[in-house]
Protein backbone atom coordinates (compact mmCIF):
# COMPACT_ATOMS: atom_id res chain seq x y z
CA UNK A 1 0.00 0.00 0.00
CA UNK A 2 3.17 2.12 -0.29
CA UNK A 3 2.08 3.59 -3.49
CA UNK A 4 -1.40 4.53 -2.34
CA UNK A 5 -0.02 6.14 0.77
CA UNK A 6 2.44 8.31 -1.93
CA UNK A 7 -0.25 8.75 -4.20
CA UNK A 8 -2.56 10.60 -1.85
CA UNK A 9 0.60 12.16 -0.38
CA UNK A 10 1.20 13.73 -4.46
CA UNK A 11 -2.76 14.53 -4.18
CA UNK A 12 -2.43 17.06 -0.87
CA UNK A 13 0.93 18.41 -2.64
CA UNK A 14 -0.50 19.23 -6.03
CA UNK A 15 -3.61 20.17 -4.63
CA UNK A 16 -1.88 22.81 -2.43
CA UNK A 17 0.64 24.25 -5.51
CA UNK A 18 -1.41 25.96 -7.16
CA UNK A 19 -3.33 28.00 -3.96
CA UNK A 20 0.13 28.30 -2.50
CA UNK A 21 1.72 29.65 -6.13
CA UNK A 22 -0.60 32.40 -6.41
CA UNK A 23 -0.50 33.17 -2.65
CA UNK A 24 3.55 33.69 -3.27
CA UNK A 25 2.83 36.30 -6.32
CA UNK A 26 0.33 38.17 -4.78
CA UNK A 27 3.10 38.28 -1.96
CA UNK A 28 5.31 39.77 -4.37
CA UNK A 29 6.34 43.64 -4.93
CA UNK A 30 3.33 45.16 -6.92
CA UNK A 31 3.08 48.39 -8.54
CA UNK A 32 5.33 48.29 -11.54
CA UNK A 33 6.78 45.12 -10.64
CA UNK A 34 3.04 43.38 -11.05
CA UNK A 35 3.67 42.21 -14.09
CA UNK A 36 6.85 40.10 -13.48
CA UNK A 37 5.38 38.70 -9.72
CA UNK A 38 4.44 35.39 -11.50
CA UNK A 39 8.07 34.69 -12.48
CA UNK A 40 9.38 35.89 -9.31
CA UNK A 41 7.36 33.28 -7.84
CA UNK A 42 8.23 30.59 -9.98
CA UNK A 43 11.92 31.65 -9.80
CA UNK A 44 11.58 30.02 -6.10
CA UNK A 45 9.55 27.35 -7.27
CA UNK A 46 12.73 26.51 -9.53
CA UNK A 47 15.13 26.77 -6.51
CA UNK A 48 12.60 24.96 -4.31
CA UNK A 49 12.36 21.82 -7.44
CA UNK A 50 16.83 21.82 -7.30
CA UNK A 51 16.72 21.60 -3.34
CA UNK A 52 14.39 18.54 -3.86
CA UNK A 53 17.05 17.33 -6.49
CA UNK A 54 19.26 17.17 -4.12
CA UNK A 55 17.64 15.65 -1.21
CA UNK A 56 16.58 13.21 -3.98
CA UNK A 57 21.01 12.65 -4.58
CA UNK A 58 21.15 11.92 -0.66
CA UNK A 59 18.21 9.54 -0.67
CA UNK A 60 20.16 7.98 -3.71
CA UNK A 61 23.69 7.58 -1.74
CA UNK A 62 21.91 6.58 1.53
CA UNK A 63 20.14 3.33 -0.19
CA UNK A 64 23.78 2.75 -1.69
CA UNK A 65 22.88 3.38 -5.44
CA UNK A 66 25.99 2.76 -7.88
CA UNK A 67 24.95 5.92 -9.76
CA UNK A 68 24.66 4.25 -13.04
CA UNK A 69 22.10 5.80 -15.67
CA UNK A 70 21.30 4.58 -19.50
CA UNK A 71 21.04 7.17 -21.95
CA UNK A 72 17.30 6.58 -22.68
CA UNK A 73 16.46 7.05 -19.27
CA UNK A 74 18.39 10.14 -18.62
CA UNK A 75 16.53 11.67 -22.44
CA UNK A 76 13.28 10.64 -21.24
CA UNK A 77 13.52 11.75 -17.45
CA UNK A 78 14.49 15.21 -18.56
CA UNK A 79 12.22 15.16 -21.41
CA UNK A 80 9.82 15.25 -18.28
CA UNK A 81 11.30 17.26 -16.43
CA UNK A 82 10.78 19.90 -19.31
CA UNK A 83 7.62 19.23 -19.65
CA UNK A 84 6.77 19.44 -15.86
CA UNK A 85 8.65 22.98 -15.90
CA UNK A 86 6.67 23.86 -18.71
CA UNK A 87 3.94 23.35 -17.18
CA UNK A 88 4.41 24.95 -13.82
CA UNK A 89 5.36 27.96 -16.43
CA UNK A 90 2.17 28.42 -17.80
CA UNK A 91 0.25 27.36 -14.40
CA UNK A 92 2.22 31.02 -13.39
CA UNK A 93 0.80 32.78 -16.57
CA UNK A 94 -2.59 31.36 -16.23
CA UNK A 95 -2.80 32.21 -12.65
CA UNK A 96 -1.81 35.74 -13.39
CA UNK A 97 -3.94 36.34 -16.09
CA UNK A 98 -6.69 35.02 -14.38
CA UNK A 99 -6.01 37.04 -11.25
CA UNK A 100 -7.17 39.96 -13.48
CA UNK A 101 -10.63 38.92 -13.21
CA UNK A 102 -10.92 36.79 -10.38
CA UNK A 103 -8.07 38.47 -7.62
CA UNK A 104 -7.09 36.35 -4.94
CA UNK A 105 -9.45 33.10 -6.06
CA UNK A 106 -7.99 32.91 -9.25
CA UNK A 107 -6.23 29.49 -8.52
CA UNK A 108 -10.30 28.35 -7.69
CA UNK A 109 -10.66 29.19 -11.25
CA UNK A 110 -7.57 27.53 -12.82
CA UNK A 111 -6.84 24.33 -10.86
CA UNK A 112 -9.90 22.58 -11.55
CA UNK A 113 -9.04 23.21 -15.63
CA UNK A 114 -5.54 21.98 -14.96
CA UNK A 115 -5.72 18.88 -12.20
CA UNK A 116 -9.14 18.53 -14.35
CA UNK A 117 -7.42 18.17 -18.04
CA UNK A 118 -4.16 16.50 -16.79
CA UNK A 119 -5.66 13.26 -16.24
CA UNK A 120 -7.41 13.04 -19.46
CA UNK A 121 -4.18 13.78 -21.72
CA UNK A 122 -2.42 11.54 -19.87
CA UNK A 123 -4.62 9.10 -20.82
CA UNK A 124 -4.71 9.65 -24.05
CA UNK A 125 -1.09 9.80 -24.26
CA UNK A 126 -0.57 6.55 -22.36
CA UNK A 127 -2.96 5.00 -24.42
CA UNK A 128 -0.79 6.22 -27.82
CA UNK A 129 2.60 4.64 -26.04
CA UNK A 130 1.01 1.75 -24.91
CA UNK A 131 -2.44 1.04 -27.14
CA UNK A 132 -4.95 -1.20 -25.45
CA UNK A 133 -5.38 -4.54 -26.28
CA UNK A 134 -8.55 -4.33 -28.97
CA UNK A 135 -7.70 -0.83 -29.69
CA UNK A 136 -10.05 2.17 -29.35
CA UNK A 137 -13.00 0.14 -30.31
CA UNK A 138 -12.20 -2.30 -26.87
CA UNK A 139 -12.52 0.43 -24.13
CA UNK A 140 -15.25 0.24 -21.73
CA UNK A 141 -17.72 2.36 -21.72
CA UNK A 142 -17.28 3.35 -18.28
CA UNK A 143 -13.77 4.49 -19.30
CA UNK A 144 -14.65 6.94 -21.99
CA UNK A 145 -17.73 7.87 -19.54
CA UNK A 146 -15.13 9.05 -16.64
CA UNK A 147 -12.72 10.80 -19.46
CA UNK A 148 -16.10 13.24 -20.30
CA UNK A 149 -17.02 13.16 -16.43
CA UNK A 150 -13.60 14.23 -15.70
CA UNK A 151 -14.07 17.18 -18.04
CA UNK A 152 -17.37 18.07 -17.46
CA UNK A 153 -16.48 18.06 -13.73
CA UNK A 154 -13.20 20.38 -14.12
CA UNK A 155 -15.60 22.51 -15.99
CA UNK A 156 -18.22 22.99 -13.24
CA UNK A 157 -15.90 23.11 -10.22
CA UNK A 158 -13.93 25.83 -11.98
CA UNK A 159 -17.23 27.71 -12.81
CA UNK A 160 -18.88 27.44 -9.89
CA UNK A 161 -16.16 27.49 -7.14
CA UNK A 162 -17.74 28.99 -3.92
CA UNK A 163 -15.01 32.37 -4.21
CA UNK A 164 -15.88 32.84 -7.67
CA UNK A 165 -20.22 32.12 -7.67
CA UNK A 166 -21.58 35.62 -9.24
CA UNK A 167 -20.27 37.81 -12.15
CA UNK A 168 -16.43 37.98 -12.89
CA UNK A 169 -14.83 41.17 -11.46
CA UNK A 170 -16.24 43.49 -14.26
CA UNK A 171 -13.50 45.87 -16.00
CA UNK A 172 -12.42 49.11 -14.82
CA UNK A 173 -15.33 52.12 -15.64
CA UNK A 174 -14.15 55.26 -17.25
CA UNK A 175 -16.60 57.06 -15.29
CA UNK A 176 -15.17 58.69 -12.20
CA UNK A 177 -17.17 57.77 -8.76
CA UNK A 178 -18.33 60.80 -6.43
CA UNK A 179 -15.89 61.06 -3.83
CA UNK A 180 -17.58 60.48 -0.41
CA UNK A 181 -16.50 61.62 3.21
Amino acid sequence: MNWLLFALMTVLSWGVYGVLLHKGRGQMPMGTEAPHAGLKAFLFVCIAYALIGLAAAALLKLRGSNWSFSGGGIKWSLIAGVAGAVGAFTLVLALGAAAQIYKGAAAAAVMPIVFGGAPIVNTIVAMGLHPPEGGLKALPLPFILGCVLAAVGAFLVAKYAPSNVGAPASPVSTQTAPIQK
